[in-house]
């Protein structure tokens, strides 16, 4: 007797204003069976960026729009929650839209191994370059913002990735 599951991927489309009031189209791919969750974050001048769970090896990856990079860093706590809410995505959402501001510099002379990131990363940042970033409190006076991406979760949390680089 053959009993089918939970579907293993399930699509979960969502539009949004972000921070700026620009509407942006949003689509999760959920994974069970790598325990990743993928959002495809489409801009209004349809520009698409990927942003990548993985769980299982515990990375965020981020792969902007019209770029031949990706950016990486190891999963937090939050992360891992927001991954479980898009796992569960039954769950309830409340109608209080919350925005956060995260701020990333870029490592430049810190470019990761792809071979041992596991196969999601790979697959998505093939013949790209990988860096490292880390957690920061802004770019400072001296620095300037390089790229911001806006994604929501089904959590009805928004959150504004923004990128800068680190001095080598």
């Amino acid at each position: 007797v053959y009993v089918c599951a939970q579907p293993v991927l399930q699509i979960v489309r969502l539009t949004f204003q972000n921070h700026q009031g620009s509407q942006t189209n949003q689509s999760a791919f959920v994974d069970k069976s790598k325990n990743t969750v993928t959002y495809h974050v489409t801009s209004p001048t349809n520009h698409t960026t990927v942003v990548l769970f993985d769980s299982k090896n515990g990375y965020v990856c981020y792969k902007p729009a019209d770029q031949n990079a990706c950016y990486l860093r190891k999963m937090d706590d939050w992360d891992l929650e927001n991954v479980q809410i898009s796992f569960n995505l039954s769950e309830h959402r409340n109608n209080q839209t919350k925005y956060y501001r995260e701020f990333l510099g870029i490592l430049p002379g810190r470019q990761a191994n792809a071979g041992s990131l596991g196969e999601a990363i790979q697959t998505l940042c093939e013949q790209t370059s990988i860096y490292w970033v880390r957690k920061g409190d802004g770019p400072g006076k001296k620095r300037l913002i390089y790229l911001c991406i806006d994604i929501c979760f089904p959590s009805n949390v928004c959150l504004s990735v923004c990128f800068y680089y680190l001095p080598d």
